[in-house]
């Protein structure tokens, strides 16, 4: 997360910024064969693909300012909350199964999106598990301290803190088809109990650093507000994608009311 490990580590974080910009040019090649056959598909999406592949991009190798700890936590929250805001709002899959012919591609994607498994991890509370519980133990265990001296380590940490913000974000929102959709009081509660835990854990590295670490008492405090009032942006954001899920659902319940009347 930080660009201090050496050679090695740099080069893991150019592929992997590598990899979010081609995501994003396969996503935007995709949308225009598919408006290419004269279907539709809405120009904010592309924008919200570009720019979650953009700050992917920008968590793994741009240049970011600070002292070590709010520059990992800066990358943290582009990489594990704002960039997976951003690509599950571009609803990614729901492109695929509509640019993909019927044959083998597609059995097998939709079989995935349908799979038993795919179904439990994007059962709200377990997502919030995966996400929120590894940044405990991330940030409450040496996990931290010992990835900052390996870099396979830490590309697994950053590769599970962009997968579970990814699979929290769209089980929040379930904008994809997928196997089952949760009702909006589960989502609801879901988020608020993890952006509690979120923020919690904040008021903790306010307090005390990660285990095994030595951060400056000034990079500890800005990290920990960065993480706290950042999270709340984006938790913001997402409590407004199922407030306007709600105000569908309301008006739909209500003119079905009034044509049965």
């Amino acid at each position: 997360m930080d660009h201090e490990h050496g050679p090695v580590l740099g080069a893991g974080q150019a592929a992997a910024g590598a990899c979010a910009l081609l995501a994003v040019a396969g996503y935007l090649v995709a949308a225009r064969r598919l408006r290419g056959r004269g279907d539709t598909w809405p120009w904010e999406r592309d924008a919200c693909f570009a720019a979650g592949g953009a700050a992917l991009a920008f968590a793994a190798a741009g240049p970011l300012p600070g002292a070590a700890f709010t520059v990992h936590m800066a990358q943290h929250l582009l990489a594990g909350m704002v960039a997976p805001l951003l690509l599950v709002l571009a609803r990614p899959l729901t492109l695929a199964l509509r640019v993909l012919r019927p044959g083998r591609p597609r059995r097998a994607l939709v079989a995935v999106a349908h799979w038993r498994v795919s179904g439990w991890l994007l059962y709200p509370p377990v997502a919030a598990v995966l996400d929120m519980g590894g940044l405990w133990v991330l940030y409450r265990t040496p996990l931290l301290a010992a990835a900052q001296d390996r870099p396979f380590l830490h590309a697994l940490v950053h590769a599970h803190v962009v997968a579970a913000g990814v699979l929290f974000t769209a089980a929040i929102c379930q904008l994809d088809p997928v196997r089952r959709r949760r009702g909006l009081p589960l989502r609801g509660a879901t988020l608020l109990a993890a952006g509690a835990a979120h923020a919690v854990l904040a008021k903790t590295l306010y307090a005390l650093p990660p285990p095994g670490t030595d951060f400056a008492a000034g990079d500890l405090h800005a990290a920990a507000q960065l993480m706290y009032y950042g999270g709340d942006l984006v938790e913001v954001a997402l409590a407004v994608v199922l407030a306007v899920q709600w105000y569908a659902v309301a008006g739909r319940r209500r003119r079905v009311r009034q044509v049965s009347t």
